[in-house]
C-alpha cells in the first residue's frame, strides 16, 4: 500500500518549536493554532471513520469515530476556556476550514473505498498521524491543562492504532509504519490496551 498522495505535511500546525520554550508562559500562538488544528484534526478522523462505517459497515469505524467526537468535544472545551473561535463552522462530514485537512479528507476516502483493507490501513494512517502530531504539541507547550488533554487524546489514539492493526492482521494484511519511527509503532501495537482517563 502506498500512500504518497496521502502523506501529512503539515508537521503539527505549522508550530515553530525554536521560539516555544516549556519554561514561559505561554503566548497566544504556542497553544492558539495547534488548538484549533487539534480540533479539525479530530473532525477529520471522525468524519472519515463515519464515511468509512456507512460504506463498509465495519463496528471498528463506528466504535472510533464516537471516540474522535468525544475528542472533538474535549479539544472544543479548551478553546472556549482560552477564548479561541472554534473552527468548526460547519459540523458537516467533509467539512473543514482548513483546506489542507480538507484535501487529506478526501484522498483519504478515495484510498478507503477501494477495499476493506485499504479503509482499515487509512485508519492506522490518521492515527499514526494524530500520535505524530500530538506528542509534538506536547513536547512543545507547558500548560498543564493543554497538555493533560492531549495526553489523554493520545491515549485514546494510541488504543485507535492498536484496533486498526489487529483488523488488519485479522484481513490478512501486514502493515507497516508509515508516519512513525518502527520502533515507537511496534512497541504501540504490540503492548495492552490502555485503560483509565
Amino acid at each position: 500500500m502506498i500512500f504518497s498522495a496521502v502523506i501529512f505535511a503539515l508537521s503539527c500546525s505549522n508550530m515553530d518549536e525554536e521560539d516555544v520554550s516549556p519554561a514561559v508562559i505561554l503566548t497566544e500562538t504556542d497553544y492558539s493554532e495547534t488548538l484549533i488544528f487539534m480540533r479539525e484534526e479530530e473532525k477529520l478522523a471522525r468524519d472519515v471513520y463515519q464515511s468509512l462505517y456507512a460504506l463498509w459497515a465495519q463496528p471498528v469505524f463506528s466504535n472510533i469515530a464516537s471516540s474522535e467526537q468525544k475528542h472533538m468535544d474535549a479539544v472544543k472545551t479548551l478553546l472556549d476556556q482560552y477564548g479561541l473561535e472554534d473552527p468548526v463552522v460547519d459540523n458537516a462530514i467533509g467539512s473543514f476550514q482548513n483546506q489542507e485537512l480538507a484535501g487529506l479528507y478526501a484522498d483519504l476516502m478515495t484510498e478507503g473505498s477501494e477495499s476493506i483493507e485499504q479503509a482499515f490501513a487509512v485508519g492506522a494512517l490518521i492515527e499514526e498521524i494524530d500520535i505524530r502530531d500530538l506528542d509534538l504539541a506536547v513536547d512543545s507547550i507547558a500548560q498543564a491543562d493543554i497538555i493533560t488533554v492531549y495526553e489523554s487524546l493520545n491515549k485514546g489514539s494510541r488504543n485507535h492504532l492498536r484496533s486498526f492493526y489487529k483488523s488488519l492482521e485479522q484481513v490478512g494484511v501486514t502493515y507497516t509504519p508509515q508516519i512513525l519511527a518502527s520502533e515507537y509503532f511496534y512497541a504501540i501495537v504490540n503492548s495492552e490496551v490502555e485503560r483509565g482517563k
